[in-house]
């Protein structure tokens, strides 16, 4: 079961980056990707029930990990169709305003979940069996009201909550950089060096994102010093490349269950290659 859903999950995040690269529009974006997601989901059900003999260990992992990797990205971009379609079209303060609020609604959901944010974030799994195996709801352990819409047949009373902190996550990172855009409306200044040849990044942009964290956590800019932001805008000017939601991105390399590092694991041998062929200066 876990083979066939990482592979799942492994095409569905493609699909969903080649959506992000392709379509400009973050309602068509949305639109789209929410259809993708839908499809996944339901394939990921087939998997899971052809699956008849399940151990409770395995019944967890499913809707503790698993699942909540696929849910949380059909409720992050519908609530990214929601914010754009509901957006104001007044000033910037009107806007900023507007931000503002989604964002508080997120705090509002984790003031209100405490104790199982907490409970999630820290790697807790003394409540496990009654938070992710089926037919174990208890009310007192605040519920969402989705959960009695739900099909109980494929879900449980929490692992829509763990689909929602990691959508959340995500949200924050989309709402936070639309204020950044707001702020920093000016005109980025272009590289002032006369290139004879203009570089541009034919690269992916997920690619590029992974080597702009390594090298900022490396500390390899003017000393450690240089922000994150800063970096990224840089690396924009000189490559011609809009790097969008950079942050999202990084959330979503974090994410993957293997070879995390997968570009620089692949710049490490291609390099190999090179050294090994000694005509090749």
């Amino acid at each position: 079961m876990n083979t066939k859903s990482i592979l799942l999950l492994t095409k569905l995040n493609e699909q969903l980056n080649f959506t992000d690269i392709e379509i400009d529009d973050p309602i068509q974006r949305s639109e789209n990707a929410v259809n993708i997601i839908i499809n996944a989901v339901e394939k990921l059900k087939i998997i899971f029930e052809k699956e008849k003999t399940k151990s409770q260990e395995q019944e967890i992992d499913f809707f503790k990990n698993i699942k909540p990797k696929f849910t949380s990205k059909l409720i992050y971009y519908n609530a990214i169709y929601k914010i754009e379609t509901k957006k104001p079209h007044g000033g910037e303060r009107i806007v900023k305003k507007y931000i503002n609020n989604e964002l508080e609604k997120l705090k509002r959901y984790f003031d209100s979940n405490l104790d199982f944010y907490r409970y999630y974030r820290t790697g807790s799994n003394y409540l496990d069996v009654k938070y992710f195996t089926r037919g174990k709801f208890d009310i007192k352990l605040a519920l969402d009201s989705f959960y009695f819409e739900a099909d109980h047949s494929f879900s449980t009373s929490h692992d829509f909550k763990v689909a929602k902190i990691m959508a959340h996550d995500l949200i924050q990172v989309y709402l936070e950089d639309m204020l950044l855009m707001i702020e920093n409306k000016e005109p980025r200044e272009k590289s002032q060096v006369n290139h004879k040849l203009k570089q541009n990044w034919t690269g992916s942009k997920v690619a590029l994102t992974e080597l702009l964290y390594a090298l900022h956590t490396e500390g390899v800019f003017n000393n450690g010093t240089s922000d994150l932001k800063d970096i990224a805008e840089y690396f924009e000017n000189i490559f011609n490349i809009d790097l969008g939601q950079y942050h999202r991105a990084f959330l979503e390399i974090r994410m993957r269950k293997s070879d995390q590092t997968k570009f620089l694991n692949s710049l490490k041998e291609t390099l190999i290659k090179r050294m090994e062929k000694t005509d090749d200066l």
